[in-house]
This record gives C-alpha cells, sequence and structure tokens, in this order.
C-alpha cells in the first residue's frame, strides 16, 4: 500500500505532512487513522488502524510472564500515538517521538508495504549508506532462489 521515499520537514508547529501518495493510498484503502510508535533503528512506525490492530494482537499473544516480551511491549505501546491526518495531510508528531528519532527538521518518509516509516533525514541517509553495499547479501539470504 505505502511504497517509495520521500523528503519532508516538520513545520514550525511540528507537524509533519505525508506525501501525497500515501494520502491518496490511505483514502483508497479507506484509512481515517493511523498509530505512531517508537520502531526500530531509530525511526518511528506509522500503521493504519487496521494494520495497527493486527500487530496488537500478535504482540499480545506473546506471554507477559516472559521479561522480554514486557520490556517490548511497554515500550513500544507506552509510546503510540493515535493520529488523524487534516484536510491538507498534516499529522502532529509528539516530542517524545521526534526525541527518539533525532527529528529535528528535515524528515524521510519511507513506505515499507503496510507501514510508513518516519526518519530523520541524518539518520536515514547514515542507516541507508550503512546497509545499501550490503543488500544483495541480505536479498540471497532472505529470498528463496526457487521463487
Amino acid at each position: 500500500m505505502f511504497y517509495g521515499e520521500y523528503l519532508h520537514s516538520i513545520d514550525r508547529k511540528g507537524r509533519l505532512i505525508l506525501p501525497s501518495k500515501f494520502r491518496e493510498a490511505a483514502k483508497g484503502n479507506f484509512v481515517e487513522r493511523f498509530f505512531v510508535t517508537r520502531g526500530l533503528d531509530k525511526c518511528l512506525f506509522m500503521f493504519p488502524e487496521e494494520e495497527w490492530r493486527a500487530q496488537e494482537q500478535k504482540f499480545k499473544s506473546v506471554s507477559f510472564t516472559k521479561q522480554e516480551s514486557r520490556i517490548f511491549n511497554r515500550i513500544y505501546f507506552s509510546g503510540t500515538v493515535e493520529v488523524a491526518p487534516d484536510r491538507q495531510g498534516r499529522v502532529l508528531l509528539p516530542q517524545y517521538l521526534k526525541d527518539f528519532a533525532e527529528i529535528k527538521k528535515d524528515v524521510t518518509i519511507v513506505g515499507v508495504s503496510n507501514r510508513i516509516e518516519i526518519w530523520s533525514t541524518l539518520v536515514w541517509n547514515e542507516f541507508y549508506g550503512n546497509w545499501q553495499q550490503s543488500f544483495e547479501e541480505i536479498a540471497e539470504k532472505l529470498i528463496d532462489s526457487k521463487v
């Protein structure tokens, strides 16, 4: 549903404008609300509501008697905020999420199929620079040659 890489900025009121392609995809799939939380690799994950509910079910089924499960769920869910884009496609990101992702002004918004990732452009460039050379090796390990 969400694909591509887009450069944007946080406005002076702390809002982020979603790329028009993402707004169109959301509208075409009847998505009105998103859930934003702490992601991995210093980015934010933004899920459409239906996908968020699926993720929530998956993590709720993990035993709370295991310490790693409790820690993950606390950090993951405590950082979550529900957002609904305004008419211009803007969403307000809380300061604690921007701090987590080291977002100041410039952001890179990345479509990763069922979710959107929101990165500080500096962090994204570092991540991409570190991993682009390994992309083919990773692909060989993950993708079955019979596909």
